[in-house]
């Protein structure tokens, strides 16, 4: 067992995977004065932050690369047929159950397709009290699917044949082939819309659709708060829906603050103002600053994904590094293990696999596994039987004396991602490799074209389980003509790889589909698709006086209903 796995053996491996956060023990009662018991009480109200900056309330939609906490503030007001809870279980939400094979709403026929059914709660209400009715997914599915819009549906919409709702409260999906995800349809990334606010404006002017105020101040969803008033760039306002299915908040105002500046972040937690941070925020050396002076509350880590650096393959420059073994060569060339020393405190490990430790699919795929341990013996071999030779100043030179040089591009908003491509760039060089760090301006953070046609690297971080390395088919390629849209952020085209996810897609019982799953992990690891680095702790913020709030690696709002303040 090595350094690193004997810091987690302890209790921090149980604050990594699940933290359930609660305040102490209800102070003694006191008894009321009199006349006291017809006095009212105070709303209970809570602030919270995140870093991301939105501008359209709901995430899905219309989001070309995720925004910081956009996710939680979607489930905090809206919510589809299902979601992942704490544990990462898909739980029912407007759907009476979640379509499985064993409860009848799954069928799988002889020619490969498929049927899912989903029963919607006769208590479903949109916020301005309308029912929920089947209706709206069709509205959502028809929306999330249009090519005219700037829409970028999930993976499995491309396998769907028809979706039909034979009642108000019932609606059925065909699929085209087998998939394994189909019972997580219409959830935070696809979330019903109301059809008796938005069917007309988008029959009348579809491609005027994401104007309508319905995006932003007149938003009317199904979660547990309802949207009270939403400042630009400064905060959102949230009071409790009465009408939430599953219960009303136990909170009645939620205050959600847009705070981009880390520093401005820290100042607000450790004064009080900010009780907790949905998504992620601080890194871990400002989280470490903030612990250490807010007895208030707690700093949790949670190992949340994985870091990588990213590499382009459509016309990438030089193009050298579209060649594996130019790719194993700087890969070889950074000392992993260093980063996690210096970055992540030595709380997580080396990304050694695509999945993490942690991950219920890393056992069953381990055999796909592909090391490639710090040697820099081996980055020589491999750059020099490349045809390159060290110059008078050290760096590799091609036969027509040309510098050997890679551009690592981050956003400047994170603190992290920025660090890890500075750090990767002064070990290339050291290696011989001409490494130069670009940090891209905020203002094209959003630019679907060009986060798309970066050169060479990119130092991001990303999902690293099964269902997210399905991103990487070819279809889910940002170009030109799709208008950027597409998470296949590497823009890797491959139909052996291709086929190897529709395989993994196409196969329901779990035993078959780990052995597909390992052939994917080693495909991606032998082919380098991303240079991992680390998995990532992300640390995650909660005041004492939150309770029943549960931080995990899924939803950190999936039970913002049951909240309460002390």
């Amino acid at each position: 067992m090595n350094r690193t796995q004997r810091r987690l053996t302890g209790p921090l491996v149980a604050g990594l995977l699940l933290v359930l956060v609660t305040a102490c023990g209800p102070a003694g009662q006191s008894t009321p004065a009199a006349g006291d018991s017809a006095r009212p009480a105070a709303p209970k109200r809570l602030t919270v932050a995140m870093m991301g900056d939105p501008d359209l309330i709901i995430a899905g939609y219309q989001s070309a690369h995720q925004i910081l906490g956009h996710p939680d503030l979607t489930d905090l007001i809206g919510r589809g047929f299902s979601m992942k809870n704490g544990d990462g279980a898909l739980i029912a939400q407007i759907a009476e159950q979640v379509p499985s094979i064993e409860n009848g709403l799954w069928k799988l026929f002889p020619d490969g397709t498929m049927e899912t059914t989903w029963k919607i709660r006769r208590d479903a209400r949109w916020h301005d009290g309308a029912p929920v009715t089947s209706a709206d997914f069709i509205l959502s599915s028809k929306v999330v699917r249009d090519p005219e819009l700037p829409t970028e549906p999930l993976a499995g919409y491309s396998f769907i044949d028809t979706v039909n709702a034979p009642d108000p409260e019932t609606v059925v999906v065909r699929w085209k082939r087998s998939f394994v995800e189909a019972d997580a349809m219409f959830g935070t990334s696809d979330l019903p819309l109301p059809a008796h606010v938005l069917a007309r404006p988008y029959a009348d002017n579809p491609s005027a659709l994401f104007r309508e105020p319905y995006w932003s101040d007149e938003f009317v969803g199904t979660g547990p708060y309802s949207l009270k008033s939403w400042v630009r760039s400064s905060h959102v306002v949230l009071a409790a829906n009465d009408a939430f299915f599953l219960g009303r908040p136990k909170i009645d105002e939620l205050t959600v603050r847009l705070i981009s500046d880390t520093n401005t972040l820290a100042a607000n937690i450790l004064s009080g103002d900010v009780s907790l941070v949905m998504g992620r925020s601080l890194s871990l050396d400002q989280a470490a600053q903030v612990r250490d002076r807010w007895p208030e509350g707690n700093v949790v880590p949670l190992q949340a994904s994985w870091l990588a650096l990213w590499p382009q393959f459509i016309n990438p420059n030089p193009a050298i590094i579209g060649n594996v073994q130019f790719r194993r060569a700087l890969l070889h060339a950074l000392d992993r293990q260093q980063l996690v020393e210096a970055l992540q405190f030595g709380l997580t490990s080396v990304a050694d696999s695509y999945l993490s430790p942690d991950d219920p699919d890393y056992r069953d795929t381990a055999g796909g596994i592909v090391r490639y341990p710090y040697d820099l013996r081996q980055t020589a071999q491999l750059i020099e039987s490349l045809g390159y030779a060290k110059g008078p100043d050290g760096y590799y030179e091609d036969s027509a004396r040309q510098k050997l040089g890679v551009e690592i591009r981050s956003t400047q908003s994170d603190d992290l991602q920025l660090k890890t491509a500075f750090s990767s760039a002064d070990f290339w060089q050291k290696a011989g490799v001409a490494a130069e760090v670009l940090p891209s301006p905020l203002q094209l953070q959003q630019d679907r074209a060009y986060r798309a046609t970066y050169p060479g690297f990119e130092s991001v971080r990303q999902p690293n389980d099964l269902p997210s390395i399905l991103r990487f088919h070819s279809s889910r390629t940002p170009l030109p003509e799709n208008n950027w849209v597409g998470n296949n952020r590497v823009r890797y085209v491959n139909p052996e790889f291709d086929a190897l996810v529709d395989r993994y897609q196409a196969t329901i019982p779990r035993s078959e589909r780990m052995q597909i799953g390992t052939q994917l992990v080693r495909y991606f690891l032998e082919n380098l698709m991303a240079l991992g680095l680390y998995y990532q702790a992300e640390p995650h913020f909660i005041a004492h006086r939150v309770k029943n709030a549960q931080l995990s690696k899924g939803s950190q709002t999936w039970n913002a209903h049951e909240w309460d303040v002390a």
